[in-house]
């Protein structure tokens, strides 16, 4: 059963005043001998000045990436409520977060009329108390200022409030702590006077997916009452396609190709991720039928897509966000591609153009049939750069054929038995590699997680033979250290 809820978008922040502790009684203190002569200063010394932490709405105004939020705190009329008691965590979007937004729903809750909106949006994104970092990755939800909920998530690909990212934690101020996202964040209340069309436009993840339904003239039809449940494909889901492909599928003259396409990623009626978890297949608008599976409680389409957040809710349904384009087989057949088909860890790895060390050790090593076999594997695979890191003669030195057994025992450390995904990752505190010893696994204490002294970028990667997870620094046996 899928767990992740991904909520919506919105708008902004607000703050509060930390309250002043009263000062601790001291002890009376030791009494201890008067020196015999104190030296008399000459002049008065000047005091050290003490340090002051600007509070919340004055840490966000010195940063200059929160301009548009200063305007709508500024016309919500909350500038002097947020520098009040406290103390308060504020998840703050960027000027970048609110560019998203549609143009003119932005201009339009920043006026006068708008106010109560507005108020609601931004306090939605506060939560009283103080809620560190350390604090956040420990819950799934919090309520807010504004009396909803906001969803939080976390696996190694760092902290979700609803469907915005964390990029930056701990913000320290005088009366709270911020945290900055890339999205703007919009109340469930508030999610019926969206479509399925306008949060597709308005969010970062869908510009693709927003000029391809512009393309086929889908637009409407998704602004239209439904209800509909679409599997949105993010961008980077649209950049695994052939570039040729998708420049050619964008073209008037294959409109009817990419309507397909677009079509078989909508499933009629409102189906929640509860309900879909049930499911092997579903029709789709398109006509033919999506494959569906769950594995490690993730829903996974036709064998390749994976379900990111779910539950998206919108006043005309809801939305799955995936990482794969899916393609009817009436169109592969059209096209000529080959069924969809996950490729092993070694192929994966060389296709995604960011392993080529990787690559070449583990030619060096022996290792490309182990890791082309059945499995499953758990790899932490270092990128180009983590190899880069290294020490230049000690990599030149661990290629040679006389280190074949270092070289072996580095790369065996980065593999763990099995298939374990992001949500499995984040449970465990050491998992047992097949060179023997064990990897240490902890948060980083912004949501993302650490293996050893290496960062998870990018969590997920499926291969027909197991999972990837990307990391950014080479790992090193503790007996070989």
């Amino acid at each position: 059963m899928l767990k992740s809820k991904v909520l919506l978008m919105g708008v902004a922040s607000a703050m509060i005043l930390a309250a002043c502790a009263m000062p601790a009684q001291m002890p009376a203190p030791t009494p201890v001998p008067a020196p015999t002569e104190v030296p008399q200063p000459t002049e008065a010394p000047t005091a050290a000045p003490a340090m002051e932490t600007k509070d919340i709405v004055e840490t966000a105004l010195a940063a200059g990436s929160f301009n548009t939020l200063a305007t709508a705190l500024q016309a919500a009329g909350l500038v002097d409520t947020l520098k009040g008691e406290g103390p308060f965590t504020v998840f703050a979007p960027t000027d970048e977060a609110f560019a998203k937004l549609d143009k003119a729903l932005l201009e339009s809750l920043l006026k006068p009329e708008n106010k109560d909106k507005l108020t609601a949006i931004l306090t939605y994104h506060v939560v009283p108390g103080k809620v560190t970092a350390a604090d956040v990755a420990k819950l799934t939800e919090a309520k807010t200022v504004q009396g909803e909920e906001i969803t939080i998530k976390v696996d190694a690909g760092g902290v979700m409030i609803n469907d915005a990212k964390v990029i930056t934690a701990d913000v320290a101020a005088s009366n709270g702590v911020i945290h900055i996202i890339d999205t703007v964040i919009l109340p469930p209340s508030m999610a019926t006077e969206s479509t399925i069309a306008d949060k597709v436009a308005t969010t970062g993840l869908f510009e693709t997916l927003a000029t391809a339904l512009q393309a086929a003239g889908l637009v409407d039809t998704l602004k239209g009452e439904g209800p509909f449940t679409v599997f949105a494909p993010t961008n980077e889901a649209f950049a695994k396609l052939d570039k040729a492909l998708l420049e050619s599928l964008l073209k008037p003259e294959n409109k009817d190709k990419l309507t397909a396409i677009l079509t078989y990623h909508v499933v009629p009626g409102k189906v929640t991720a509860a309900d879909v978890a049930k499911f092997t297949s579903a029709k789709t608008v398109q006509g033919e039928e999506v494959a569906i599976k769950v594995e490690n409680d993730t829903v996974i389409l036709n064998g390749v897509a994976k379900v990111t957040s779910a539950d998206v809710m919108v006043g005309n349904g809801v939305i799955h966000v995936i990482d794969a384009v899916i393609l009817p087989p009436s169109v592969r057949e059209a096209l000529g591609i080959q069924a969809e088909e996950l490729k092993d860890i070694v192929d994966t790895a060389i296709a995604a153009g960011s392993f080529n060390t990787l690559a070449t050790a583990l030619q060096a090593a022996g290792l490309v049939d182990t890791l082309k076999g059945e499995g499953p594997f758990t790899v932490f695979a270092p990128t180009d750069e983590a190899f880069a890191k290294l020490d230049k003669a000690l990599l030149e030195s661990l290629l040679k054929p006389e280190n074949k057994d270092k070289l072996i025992a580095i790369l065996a450390y980065h593999v763990v038995p099995g298939k374990v995904t992001a949500a499995d990752v984040a449970k465990l505190t050491s998992a047992k590699t097949v060179q023997g010893e064990e990897i240490t696994i902890k948060s980083d204490g912004y949501g993302g997680v650490m293996i050893n002294n290496a960062k998870v970028v990018t969590a997920d990667v499926m291969a027909g033979n197991g999972v990837i997870h990307v990391i950014d620094t080479v790992i090193l046996p503790p007996s070989m250290k």
